[in-house]
């Protein structure tokens, strides 16, 4: 009796293995992001679960308090949410219109994945931005914010150049680089208050 109840198919036992299954998936494409390649398991096993969690945490990172809710002047969290995601849906709409191979939930997953070094960038400037202000605090902040801009570029462009026909690959490549350029913009202007 006892083996009946601890049977995998019993749906009145929650077994946390699909959650492990899922954080693992979660980690290795995000490993797969820090050290980017031409590999197409970004692109096989697709999810959102990983540039959701990006997305939130870099809209909680730029979020500024405001005092008695006046708006301050800086990106909320749901602007920051929606450029994200308007930006890299967009950038998808583009890639299939221009003939790509790819599917739409797998070119959200890459462009959301990619966020990844954006995401730590703006952990740095964080850190870095309790230091005293001054000319050296800022040049240290770009110096993140461009490497970690040209990190994301490479990382997108690794997973998704074979999906896109050879004589459109700059008009693919393109938005990818406004989009990651200005979520750079937000991070490198962001300052506390």
């Amino acid at each position: 009796m006892a083996e009946a109840a601890e049977s995998p198919g019993d749906p009145g036992t929650a077994s946390p293995r699909p959650l492990m299954r899922d954080l693992k998936a979660v980690g290795k494409k995000f490993m797969h992001v820090l050290y980017p390649r031409k590999s197409n398991t970004l692109l096989r096993d697709w999810d959102l679960w990983g540039p959701l969690i990006l997305c939130v945490t870099l809209a909680l990172m730029l979020q500024r308090g405001s005092v008695d809710g006046e708006k301050d002047g800086g990106p909320q969290f749901a602007e920051v949410f929606v450029i994200v995601w308007f930006g890299a849906v967009t950038i998808t709409l583009n890639s299939k219109l221009l003939g790509g191979n790819i599917s739409f939930f797998q070119s959200l997953c890459v462009l959301g994945y990619c966020i990844l070094p954006l995401t730590v960038a703006m952990l740095v400037c964080r850190l870095v931005l309790l230091a005293e202000p001054g000319p050296v605090n800022f040049m240290v902040r770009l110096f993140v914010v461009i490497v970690m801009f040209v990190w994301s570029i490479v990382a997108s462009t690794a997973f998704l150049a074979d999906s896109q026909p050879p004589n459109r690959k700059a008009l693919a490549v393109y938005p990818v680089f406004l989009f990651y350029f200005v979520i750079s913009w937000m991070i490198l202007t962001f300052t506390p208050q």
